[in-house]
């Protein structure tokens, strides 16, 4: 896989005041912003095309990217109206742009030391999940992990990481409009065709003030 999409729309309404001026993906942990560790290492893993899209202050990461030559990989941006598109609506508004291999999905709030490269997608899979173990603020969880590493919708031991495979027929299956993918991705798991990995190393979802503050350490 040559292709990631840096799902980077969020307006951030819980990381208020700090994202009244500046987008979700442009706060920095250790001093970098989180879209720039994202685009780092997904080139360090093998990635050479990156599509971003955006909706709030979204000018502020096209001048923090560029076109991503100084990063050593192509850019292409997917610019959002107002609000956004969530992340299926955002994922088909983009879909010119994937092209037709396999690719993945980042959300561009989190913080990981996820290894991109180690995600990849079987034969008989249209999506690949990572998953992580559910952390305070998602207790309850949003899937199960098979033995056959098939997603489960019973069972919610684990919370979607934000970071996805798709096989690019998913991309049929969408449609424009502000919509989220999760229910696809429920949809795909009930005919068997949505698989998952599991990730115990760093990871975090910088969705609040405190989760921000709490990623400091992280580095």
């Amino acid at each position: 896989m040559k292709t990631a999409m840096l799902l980077a729309a969020g307006r951030g309404e819980r990381l208020k005041p700090l994202t009244n001026h500046l987008p979700k993906a442009l706060c920095e942990v250790g001093g970098k912003p989180l879209i720039v560790w994202h685009v780092e290492r997904l080139r360090l893993a093998g990635f050479s095309h990156l599509v971003v899209n955006h909706a709030w202050l979204g000018g502020q990461i096209r001048a923090c990217l560029g076109n991503g030559q100084r990063f050593g990989v192509e850019i292409d941006y997917a610019p959002e109206p107002p609000g956004g598109l969530e992340t299926g609506g955002g994922i088909y508004n983009a879909r010119h742009l994937l092209g037709s291999a396999p690719f993945i999905t980042v959300n561009a709030d989190i913080f990981t030391d996820f290894p991109f490269e180690t995600l990849t997608l079987s034969e008989d899979a249209l999506v690949k999940l990572v998953l992580v173990d559910n952390p305070l603020h998602n207790a309850d969880g949003d899937f199960g992990l098979l033995k056959d590493g098939r997603v489960s919708n019973r069972e919610r031991r684990f919370t979607a990481a934000g970071i996805t495979c798709y096989h690019p027929s998913v991309l049929e299956a969408l449609k424009p409009g502000r919509y989220r993918i999760a229910p696809l991705w429920r949809e795909l798991a009930e005919q068997g065709l949505a698989f998952g990995m599991i990730h115990r190393g760093i990871w975090t979802d910088i969705g609040t003030t405190q989760r921000l503050m709490e990623a400091q350490v992280l580095v």
